[in-house]
């Protein structure tokens, strides 16, 4: 499971005044709260990473012990099997990074600002995204340019 944990609206980390400050965050939130939510997501990718290696060594062990007899297809289908366990192993690592940016972002107190613009990220998409590092026009430009 890779998507997003979103933290609740209404909740306390996420206050109803949609204003924000010059100097990061928006005003009336619960930066504690926030870190507990961001922590919580990031121990939970780390827990499947370490489920997804140990599958990944599993089936290494059970490939290496299996290979006489293999035919091509044999062949192909753990070639296939390994490729998509790599993948999966990568995409947690990404998501986790992603988390730790964003506490880092929290700890620097520019959490919750675009790093393209620097106004403040709506918090209907912090509660969607809560890694999000930039506004909507600024993460659609973004695509647009292909990065």
């Amino acid at each position: 499971m890779l998507g997003n944990r979103a933290i609740a609206a209404g909740s306390p980390a996420v206050a109803t005044d949609r204003r924000s400050t010059a100097s990061g965050a928006h005003p009336l939130v619960d930066a504690e709260r926030i870190r507990r939510a961001l922590q919580a997501r990031r121990d939970e990718l780390t827990m499947e990473y370490e489920r997804a290696v140990a599958d990944t060594q599993v089936l290494q062990t059970a490939e290496t012990t299996e290979r006489t007899g293999d035919d091509q297809t044999d062949y192909g289908t753990k070639s296939a099997e390994r490729e998509t366990a790599h993948s999966l192993i990568l995409a947690i690592l990404d998501r986790r990074k992603q988390f730790d940016r964003a506490l880092a972002r929290l700890d620097a107190g520019t959490y919750g600002r675009c790093e393209g613009c620097g106004t403040a990220i709506p918090i209907e998409r912090l509660e969607i995204f809560p890694c999000a590092t930039a506004c909507v026009s600024c993460q659609q430009a973004r695509e647009r340019r292909g990065g």
